[in-house]
C-alpha cells in the first residue's frame, strides 16, 4: 500500500504523546533525584532527559516531525517550511502533553513528595515551597531541593534569560542541521539520539544555573499543574516575571537565534549554489 500523509489529528496526537513522554522521563528524573535520591549528580538526571527525548522523537518523528516544543515549532515556521496553519494546533498539543505528564508524575510520586515536604517542613504554596515545586517546574538559580533564600548564589533575570537563549539556540541549531537531508555528515536514523545527547549535554551544563528549560511547554504546562496542585501563585511569584521572560520568551528567542545562525552559516554550506 502506498504511504499516506498523516492527518492533522494524527499529528496532534503524536505531539501530545511525544511531549508527554518528554515530561514523564525528564521531570520524572528530577522527581526521582530530589524526592528519593535515586540519581546522583546532574548528569544522571540529564541522561534520562536525553533518552526520553530520543525515544519520543523516534516514536513520533515520522508522524508529526516531533517538535515537542513551541519554540521549535515557531523556529521551523520561521526558518523552515512548517505551515503557519499548524502552529496553534501543535503548541496546544505540546501543552496538553506536558500537563498530562506532570499530572501522572504527581500521582506516581505523591507519597514521596508528601514525605519530602514533611521532612523539610515545607508548606506547599507557602514561602520556600519552590524547594518541592522544582520537581515539576523551574526556577533560577536552581533550588536544588531548597528554598531559594538558602541558595549559595544569586542570579539576575537578564543573566538567566541569556542562559536560556543560548541553550535553546544551540538546540535549534542542532535540530535544523542534523535533520537537513543535504547535510552529508548527518544520518537520519541517528537524529533522535543526536538531539537527545545534545539535550543531555545542555542540561549537564545549564541545569545547575536555570534548570535548563529550552521549552515553554515543558515549563509552563507543569507550572500550571503545580499551581492547581497546591502550590498556587507561589510558582509564579518566586522569580517575579521570570516565569514568563526566562522560561517562555527566552526559549522562543533562542530558537529564532539558532535558526538565524543555521540559515546564515550552515545552510549555505549544506546547499552551495552551483
Amino acid at each position: 500500500m502506498p504511504a499516506t500523509t498523516p492527518t492533522l489529528s494524527h499529528q496532534f496526537a503524536a505531539e501530545v504523546l511525544g511531549t508527554f513522554i518528554l515530561v514523564l522521563f525528564g521531570c520524572g528524573s528530577v522527581c526521582a533525584a530530589v524526592l528519593t535520591g535515586a540519581q546522583l549528580g546532574v548528569f544522571q538526571v540529564a541522561i534520562v532527559w536525553g533518552l526520553g527525548i530520543a525515544l519520543a522523537i523516534q516514536l513520533t518523528g515520522a508522524i508529526s516531525g516531533a517538535h515537542l516544543n513551541p519554540a521549535v515549532t515557531l523556529g521551523f515556521a520561521v526558518w523552515g517550511d512548517f505551515p503557519r496553519t499548524k502552529i496553534l494546533p501543535y503548541i496546544v498539543a505540546q501543552f496538553v502533553g506536558a500537563m498530562l505528564g506532570a499530572v501522572l508524575l504527581l500521582v506516581l510520586f505523591g507519597d514521596a513528595l508528601t514525605a519530602f515536604e514533611r521532612a523539610h517542613e515545607i508548606i506547599r504554596g507557602g514561602m520556600g515551597s519552590e524547594a518541592s515545586a522544582m520537581v515539576l517546574t523551574e526556577f533560577y538559580p536552581n533550588p536544588g531541593g531548597k528554598p531559594l533564600n538558602e541558595a549559595t548564589m544569586e542570579m539576575p533575570m537578564w543573566r538567566a534569560m541569556v542562559i536560556e537563549v543560548i541553550g535553546t539556540a544551540m538546540l535549534m541549531l542542532v535540530i535544523l542541521g542534523i535533520t537537513d537531508p543535504r547535510n552529508r555528515g548527518a544520518v537520519a536514523a541517528h537524529a533522535p539520539w543526536a538531539i537527545g545527547l545534545t539535550v543531555t549535554a545542555l542540561i549537564s551544563l545549564i541545569a545547575p544555573l536555570t534548570m535548563g528549560a529550552f521549552n515553554p511547554a515543558r515549563d509552563l504546562g507543569p507550572r500550571i499543574v503545580a499551581a492547581l496542585a497546591g502550590w498556587g501563585a507561589e510558582v509564579f511569584r518566586v522569580n517575579g516575571i521570570g516565569w514568563l521572560t526566562v522560561y517562555v520568551v527566552s526559549p522562543i528567542l533562542g530558537a529564532q537565534l539558532g535558526g538565524l545562525i543555521y540559515q546564515k552559516i550552515l545552510a549555505p554550506a549544506y546547499h552551495p549554489k552551483s
